[in-house]
Order: structure tokens, then sequence, then C-alpha cells
């Protein structure tokens, strides 16, 4: 009898819901083996046995042949011992056990998937049973983190067990050789969710939505994780409509193309950017606009266009119906969380659509669209949301104790952390209200539920006034505080799993220093588990707080007279008198006056707040209604023009190297009154800045600090900033690196907690 052995399997990850099981089918059929796999609670297991060599060949190709969407971190193998299956009795799919309890934190949520080539072929084949059905999907395609209601990953425990299955679907779902065997959430026409418009459902209501924007009208369109408001995309009357009713009126808007020579006609488009355009997370990504296919309000202020290819067939069925791009922006108001409940919606919206395209299947989590830039040959997440979150990121230290990491105020997220895994949430928003709040608190719920981390330490950012730091107060939980701008690096070096001191350079607008004093512009010297500080930007005054940041104007008053006195710049009559041509002088007078007096001014060493300043001395950005648009406008002031660096100088003052902007800005207005142009000046501007870092980091890293460089804060998703910078710190010789997966501004700022509190927890 021909030797035959049988071996146990578990592997663990990003195994459920990503067609992984139908493969482990294919495998073991194809390789002759019996056997049978099935979902636990998070992971997949089962046993295998045949052959010896044929086994073992099973075990390899687990993890080495796994489905794209797939995530294998750890395969686990034991003999079985005792009477092995014969071969005859093939390889089946068991139901999934919910009884075994499992680790603690063990369990990983797939992320929603955009439609696949073959769904799409299908979608617009007039022979196909799926033709224009707009919610097809496949194993490899389709809805995922925002229909579970709980795991293991079946269609019981998924928003679609309203929707029992046809016999034909069965069929399909039910068989090892087609490309929809145990897709949960299969469906078709016969049995699964239909659009509505009002009265109208199908393609009446498609058509209904369809005529809506191409009479200049808004859609509110229910997306795979939220609403979705659509309109023409090169009409310009809609565009500006849609802007005044969501209370948005310059931030640029995402807009969805059909394909990629859609996108070509738009953007200039590098191989590394159509990759990611094209990949199952489909996010939104920041292209460098050309051509005039658009409406100028579709993007105010800035050389780019956030552009993204179809997500479903539905998107895929409204974009070929209407052969235009579209704006496809978050359906809610200003910075409110996006709607995701019908009734909800139709109130939140009810100002903004002109109607609404709906259906029955419900959203059992929120998400918005992911967004994403290149810069050079690197992949920047600005936005972790669809498709890429909430898939867990590895801890360099692993979490000995599981924890919650609850982020900043703006771009908010939170992560959970156990093992080595911390698992960040989907972009929230700006922590402004208690409509946010509560998203966050339920998203939190949801997201512990679901991964079964239940935590036992809270890890929060210093400042008091953070909605997201209160919350953590109200926890009966261990408090672990850590400093904004560590958390900033620290996510960094953690996503490049660097266990060892590195410089961080942490440039954004503001956050609270250990010092109490606001921060933004700092070169610190850290590990995983604490830092300090080797050099910062000289302060300067915010007049009237919060008021500095959305007006610019205060913040270039407060550098013209209250930059720390390391050489300050001085009067410019000429200058005052330009500033009371476009602004109220009334008004400058007493932003001048809060300065000279010190009242309701507190100093910031911030390098997002002199990008500010710097934009309205050209006349670029006087008062913005989002964080980064002053500095957007400077950036797309600079493009590629090339100019001379202004002067700058660098002090030692306690210890430390500061870099102070007076003579900088001297030079600025020096040159701007002799007649060099705004884009000239805004490109020495940025040369400025990566020579004043580089300089700081050659000081630290003088002083014994390590050739490793971590660059992180919103600051370095300006393309021409992080290009300048990381430029010239190669060429000192130095180690550069920059978070991918991990969002670079605030976004990241929870991953980033999760990494030093799971090593300041490890070293106790």
């Amino acid at each position: 009898m021909p030797e035959r052995s049988a071996l146990r399997f578990e592997v663990f990850g990003t195994v459920q819901g990503v067609g992984f099981r139908p493969f482990v089918h294919r495998l073991a059929t194809g390789l002759g083996l019996a056997g049978w796999a099935a979902n636990t609670a998070g992971h997949v297991e089962g046993t295998v046995a045949g052959p010896p060599d044929a086994v073992w060949e099973f075990i390899g190709r687990l993890r080495t042949g796994a489905p794209a969407l797939a995530q294998v971190r750890q395969v686990r193998v034991t003999a079985v011992r005792g009477r092995l299956p014969l071969a005859t009795s093939g390889f089946t799919i068991r139901h999934s056990d919910i009884a075994r309890a499992l680790p603690v934190g063990a369990r990983e949520v797939p992320p929603d998937a955009a439609i696949c080539a073959a769904c799409l072929n299908e979608l617009l084949d007039p022979a196909a049973r799926r033709f224009r059905y707009p919610f097809i999907n496949c194993a490899d395609c389709g809805p995922r983190a925002t229909v579970i209601e709980d795991l293991p990953y079946d269609r019981i425990r998924t928003t679609m067990r309203r929707f029992p299955l046809c016999a034909a679907c069965a069929a399909e779902y039910d068989d090892p050789t087609d490309r929809r065997f145990h897709a949960e959430p299969l469906a078709c026409a016969s049995c699964g969710p239909r659009l509505s418009w009002d009265a109208l459902s199908g393609e009446a209501a498609l058509r209904a939505a369809v005529k809506t924007v191409e009479g200049r009208g808004i859609v509110a369109l229910k997306g795979l994780g939220g609403y979705q408001l659509v309109c023409d995309a090169t009409d310009q009357v809609a565009v500006l409509a849609l802007r005044e009713r969501k209370r948005r009126p310059a931030k640029p808007f995402a807009v969805m193309v059909q394909d990629l020579c859609a996108v070509r006609e738009l953007a200039r488009l590098s191989g590394a950017e159509r990759t990611v355009l094209e990949s199952a997370a489909r996010p939104v990504v920041l292209l460098a606009a050309q051509g005039p296919g658009l409406a100028p309000a579709v993007r105010p202020r800035t050389r780019d266009v956030g552009l993204f290819l179809p997500t479903t067939g539905l998107h895929h069925l409204l974009l070929r119906e209407l052969a235009r791009p579209l704006v496809v922006t978050s359906g809610n108001i200003a910075d409110e969380p996006i709607a995701t409940d019908d009734a909800e919606a139709r109130h939140a919206l009810a100002e903004v659509a002109d109607g609404f395209l709906t259906h029955d299947r419900p959203i059992r989590a929120r998400y918005d669209d992911s967004v994403v830039q290149a810069v050079g040959r690197s992949v920047l997440t600005v936005r972790r949301a669809r498709g890429l979150a909430p898939a867990p990121l590895p801890l360099p230290v692993p979490a000995t104790s599981p924890l919650v990491a609850v982020g900043a105020q703006l771009k908010h997220t939170f992560a959970l952390a156990d093992g080595h895994g911390a698992h960040l949430s989907s972009h929230g928003g700006d922590l402004a209200d208690a409509t946010t709040l509560d998203a966050f608190t339920q998203g939190y719920e949801d997201l512990v539920r679901l991964t079964g981390i239940t935590p036992q330490a809270v890890a929060h950012d210093l400042h008091p006034g953070y909605l997201s730091t209160q919350w953590a107060r109200t926890r009966s939980l261990r408090r672990i505080p850590v400093q904004h701008h560590h958390a900033h690096v620290a996510a960094c070096a953690a996503e490049h799993d660097l266990r060892t001191p590195f410089v961080g350079v942490a440039y954004d607008g503001l956050g609270l220093g250990d010092d109490g004093t606001l921060w933004g512009g700092e070169i610190l010297v850290a590990d995983l588990t604490g830092y300090r500080r080797a050099g910062r930007f000289a302060t300067a005054p915010l007049p009237g707080g919060e008021a500095a940041v959305q007006h610019p104007y205060r913040m270039a008053l407060g550098y013209l007279h209250g930059t720390e006195l390391l050489g300050g710049p001085r009067p410019y009559p000429w200058l005052t008198r330009r500033f009371n041509e476009r602004l109220d002088p009334t008004e400058a007078a007493v932003v001048r006056s809060m300065v000279a007096r010190g009242i309701n001014s507190p100093r910031a060493s911030s390098a997002g707040r002199l990008f500010d300043a710097v934009a309205s001395l050209l006349g670029l950005a006087d008062s913005v209604s989002y964080e980064g648009e002053a500095a957007g406008a400077l950036e797309a002031a600079a493009g590629s023009v090339r100019a001379l660096p202004l002067d700058h100088r660098l002090v030692r003052v306690d210890g430390l190297w500061v870099y102070d902007p007076g003579p900088t800005l001297i030079d600025l207005l020096d040159r701007q009154h002799s007649g060099e142009g705004v884009p000239a000046l805004a490109a020495a501007f940025h040369l400025t800045l990566a020579l004043v870092t580089a300089e700081l980091v050659a000081h630290a890293v003088a002083d014994g600090a390590p050739r490793t460089v971590c660059l992180a804060g919103g600051c370095f998703l300006n393309r021409r900033l992080l290009t300048e910078v990381r430029r010239r710190l190669r060429a000192q010789g130095l180690r550069v690196l920059v978070a991918g997966a991990v969002p670079v501004g605030d976004g990241g700022i929870s991953y980033g907690q999760a990494a030093v509190a799971a090593a300041r927890l490890a070293k106790e």
C-alpha cells in the first residue's frame, strides 16, 4: 500500500472573505489529496491526507500560492494521529466552527475589494445572467468589511443574510469549480439587493439618477461604505452648487473616471500610480493634472487632481451611461461623518441631494474612500479607509497586553493592538463635534467585537483638549500618554520594522510638546520608547489661537512682528501698506497689538504654520476653509520652477539647533519687493526648508545621532518638500524612510501611539 501521511493545518492572517477556502479546495483537489477546511472565529483550519510529497507541497503552497487578496501571516502544522482519511473521500469545505475560542487578537477583518475583471466582463455581457446587475461580485471581489456583522466570515454573519440565495446562485455557491464558490456576498437580480429611486427600482432607478446628473443635479448614491455625492465633474454650475450645499468652499473633490484612457486625458500617470489605481483597493490617487477636461471648481488652488476608477458595478453603469467624469465625494456636510443609514442619509443630505439612488443592502461599517499619492517610486497614504482598512499592520515590538491607541484630533483614526499586529481603523474625519465622536465610539465597539481585542490600556495624545484624549480619560484602562510628534516618527519607524534609535523629522501644523508649548517643526532623536529634542524651528505667535490657523494672514503678522528673538525681521512700511490694501486695516492693527502684548497668542515652533505665513505674504491665501489649504496653494505656485534658496540661519539655543525663519522672511520680502515672481519665491522657500532640514539633521548626526532618518507629519505630503529633503539627506549618506501603508499625517498618529505603547509595555 502506498505510503500516506496526514497533517492538520491552521492558517492565520487575512484568510476569510478573500477566496482562501476555495483556493485550498482547488489546491488539495489538484494534488489528489483528501481532507477538509473550515473557517473558525478568526482563521482557516483543516486536515489534509495523501502521499507525503503531495501533502508537503500543499503546505508550502498555502503561503506562496494564496489568492491576491489574502495575507498569510502564519501557517501552523501538526501531525494527525490515528486513522487517516481515504484519498477517495475527497476534500470538502465544512461549516464554520464558531464555538472554539481563539487567542485574543487572532481575528482579521478583510477590507472591501473593487469589482474584478471577470465580474466586469460579465456585467457588460448581454448573454450573462448578471448583465447590468449593479451588485455583481465573486470570491475575488465585492463588499467585505462593510457587510461583516461577526466572524467567522459566512453569509449568515453578514448583512447579506437578508437575501436567501436563489437556486442558480446556490448552485454556484456550492460548486468548487465556480469562482463564486463560497463567495459570501453572492447575489443576482432574482435574489439580491435592488436599486431604488423613490418609487422606482432597478433600471428605472438608474435612469432617474442619470437624468438628474445630466440636468446639472446632485445625486446621493449609496456606495460600499457610505453615501456618496455625485455630479458632473465637467459642469462648473453643478460643481459650484455641490460646494455651496455641502459647505465645502475650496477643498478639492475626488473624480471618478471610467478607465485608464480617461485618466490619461486628465492627468499624467506613472507606472506606480497606474498600479495603485488598478489595485483591488481602488483608492483616490492624487495625480498631476493636465488638460481642460474638468470644471475649474473641482480643484481650486492645486495642481493635483484626485482620480479613481469605479469600485462597484453600480459605478461602472453610471459612468457608462453618462460618458463623462463624475465628482464622487463623501456623503456628508462639511466635516461630519459620511452617512450610512438610509433614513440618516435622507435627513442629513436632504438639502444637498436632488435625489437618492439607494438600495436595500445595509452598510454595517462606515468606510470613506482611501486616498494615496506617489512621490517618485514611493506611494504614500493620505487617508486609509475603504479597501485598505482595517487590515492589520505589523508591530516591531509585540504588544504584551491588548491596547487601544486613540489618535489625535484631525484626520482621526484609532488602532487596536495585540501581539504582533495593530488594526488601524478607517479614516473618521476631524473629532470636532459630538456626531464625529459618536461615529468613533461606534467604530471602536464594532472593531473590538470583530477582532476580539479587549484593551487593557489606552494610548493617547498629550493634548487635554483633544476629544480623543478626553475619551481616553473616561475609560477604566491604564493610560499611556504619547507625545504627538514622537507618535508621528514612531509610525514611520514601526512600518519599516525599525527597532533601533533613529532621527525623526516631524513637520506638521500643531501638536502639544512635553514642555507644554506647541510644536510642529521638530528634529528628534528617538526610538520606539522615547525621544529627545535635538532641533526645532523658532517659535512665532498664533494671534487668536485657532483663528490663526483659519486665517494665515494672522500667521504672517505673527512672524513679522513676533518671531522668537533670534534676528527677527525689521518693519517694512511698504509691507504694512500692502497688507492694509488686502485686509481690513483695523483688524490688522488689532492682530499686531495682540502679538505685541502677548494676548491670546500662544507660540508654536510649527513648520505648517510657517507655510501658512509665507502663502499669505505671497498673496496666495489669507483665509482658508481646511487644514493645509494655504500650504497646498504654495506648493502649487512653486510647481517645477527652479530657484535660488532664501537666506537662512541656525542658532544654538539651550543645547538645541534652532532654525530662525527671520532672515528667510526678510530675504523673501526683499526679493518680492524687487519684482521676483510668486512661483520663483514659492520654489525658493521649499528649497530653503529642505536645506534647513538637511543642516539640522547633519548637526544631530554630528552630535552622535543615528544615521537613519524617519520623515513624518502632514508637511511631507508636499511632493516638492519631500523630494528636496530626501535628496539632500541621501546625499549625506543617510538612510531615509517615509511611511507608505500608514498615513503620513495625523491619520497615522494612532499607529505610532500603538507602537510606542507596545514597546514601553514590553520593557516593563
